[in-house]
């Protein structure tokens, strides 16, 4: 699948910052809440039980990671996997989208260590 970058021309976009901005704003809509970016981090290495998802993530309630679980599917970054067995096996794995997000988390990681890191500096002062 193409990335956003190939599907446009970079020199109009460069003109048009709207194109930034509803990109940007796509992004939030998926990742925006409390919880998604904790699932998401817990299911990039690989996929995962519900009940696993319950205990990486604390104080979340089994309703809202099932919300949160229910809106990363609609919005093409989490795959539900029914396995029928006795008793049904449920997995959640992240799709090559939500796979794709993980520089985005890097970054995200990186610049709050450094921030963190910065304030710390300066309180110490």
């Amino acid at each position: 699948m193409d990335s956003f970058k190939d599907l446009i021309d970079r020199d109009k976009v460069q003109q048009c910052p709207r194109h930034y901005v509803l990109a940007l704003t796509d992004t939030l809509n998926v990742i925006n809440g409390k919880w998604k970016l904790p699932i998401i981090a817990s299911l990039l290495h690989g996929k995962i039980r519900f009940k696993d998802l319950m205990e990486n993530i604390e104080n979340i309630t089994p309703r809202m990671l099932s919300k949160e679980l229910k809106e990363l599917e609609i919005n093409g970054f989490v795959e539900r996997r029914v396995y029928h067995q006795t008793p049904v096996l449920i997995e959640y794995i992240l799709t090559d989208s939500g796979k794709n997000i993980t520089k985005v988390i890097d970054a995200m990681i990186d610049w709050g260590m450094m921030h963190r890191t910065e304030v710390i500096k300066s309180r110490w002062k």
